[in-house]
């Protein structure tokens, strides 16, 4: 468990390095997970201590939620004061991810035409 969460780590850090080094708008985490699935399909797919570790990790994922709530209450003054913009930055980001997801699947159901056949 302790070499699968280090590789884990290391592609975080990799993609963090990247992302800082040349200025990329991309967040680093984000470059390294990239990152972690090309070597996975080279490799021909994550071994059983890294399966058993990200397992693990979803496992536990509410856990990464309490910093953001604790900066939540810290900064409530903002929020209460900004609450607004908040609110309808979530309701427009929340219904273009629903939008563009359901696009997504409705490409993804699509079957292919038979020859001959109109679509």
């Amino acid at each position: 468990m302790l070499g699968a969460l280090t590789q884990l780590l290391l592609f975080q850090l990799a993609g963090e390095v990247l992302a800082r080094s040349l200025d990329l708008p991309i967040p680093g985490p984000v470059i390294g997970m990239l990152m972690l699935f090309v070597a996975l399909m080279l490799r021909g797919g994550p071994g059983e201590g890294l399966q058993t570790t990200s397992q693990t990790l979803l496992q536990h994922l509410s856990l990464l939620f309490v910093p953001a709530g604790t900066g939540i209450m810290v900064h409530l003054h903002r929020v209460s004061a900004e609450w607004l913009p908040l609110l309808v930055s979530l309701l427009v980001s929340t219904l273009a991810t629903l939008v563009v997801t359901a696009l997504v699947m409705r490409l993804c159901q699509r079957t292919p035409a038979a020859p001959g056949e109109t679509p």
